[in-house]
């Protein structure tokens, strides 16, 4: 009885995991595929003004003082809010960097 469930649980894991693996390998194909299209758009639309480099500095410098302005006005101070601020900061960046390229 133990070992049908047990054969059950080792299918069924086989079955998700194989899943998984084919759909990260096909997204990683279409991404692959897509680097061309992207690139052209990126070159395209974010080149005239101030670039990419200049832009990630003063995202970087706006997102920092945004990530300390919510951790001290959150009541916990930085270190209680931590795993939060960490992902909050890099979704911030990119928003902040890409923004920063395209409207300036």
């Amino acid at each position: 009885m133990v070992g049908e469930l047990d054969n059950k649980d080792k299918n069924e894991t086989r079955k998700i995991a194989i899943a998984l693996i084919s759909l990260i390998v096909v997204l990683g194909i279409a991404i692959f595929l897509m680097l061309p299209i992207v690139s052209e758009l990126v070159s395209v639309h974010l080149s005239p003004g101030l670039g990419l480099k200049d832009s990630a500095v003063i995202s970087f410098f706006v997102t920092l003082v945004i990530m300390v302005i919510f951790a001290i006005s959150s009541g916990d101070g930085l270190l209680g809010e931590i795993q939060f601020i960490l992902g909050g900061f890099f979704l911030f960046f990119l928003i902040i960097w890409f923004l920063v390229a395209w409207v300036f």
